[in-house]
């Protein structure tokens, strides 16, 4: 288990991912977003695979698991403006639980303690606008399919 930059809730922790992994990430990634691109008639799970891969690093992504259940998988990045959070997946079944949030909440935490903002994009028509917008995040641009947010670092 990786030493977690915050404590998510007891049931929930976070493990180190391998390249070897690529494939099991590339699936719950697909699970996850699955209902949301087919509302929108983009559902494509091979373009789902070449995202996650066009960026893909071990060393910034980390499983989230519940109990010995891998659940979903959070991806981070550094950027001049802050920290991007490039991917937060979780399977479906485990979906509006909680777990996103306890996530979110920690990564928002650690990026304060640098002093810095959190940057992400969703989809548009996504479920996870409002749960960005939920969070104290602000859409600051939007283009032909994602909506961009920044949530600033609290005072």
């Amino acid at each position: 288990m990786d030493a977690l930059p915050f404590q998510p809730a007891q049931r929930l922790s976070l493990a180190p991912v391998q390249e070897s992994d690529f494939p099991e990430l590339a699936e719950i990634r697909v699970a996850a977003m699955r209902e949301s691109l087919q509302a929108v008639g983009r559902f494509d799970p091979d373009r789902a695979r070449e995202r996650l891969r066009a960026n893909f690093d071990p060393s910034r992504t980390r499983f989230i698991l519940s109990g010995e259940q891998k659940v979903g998988f959070y991806a981070t990045r550094m950027d001049r403006d802050g920290l991007w959070l490039d991917h937060l997946y979780i399977l479906p079944a485990h979906q509006r639980c909680g777990m996103g949030s306890v996530i979110l909440t920690g990564i928002i935490a650690e990026a304060k303690r640098q002093g810095l903002g959190v940057m992400v994009g969703a989809l548009i028509g996504s479920a996870s606008n409002r749960f960005y917008l939920s969070h104290g995040f602000r859409l600051t641009k939007r283009d032909e399919f994602d909506n961009y947010y920044y949530r600033p670092p609290d005072p």
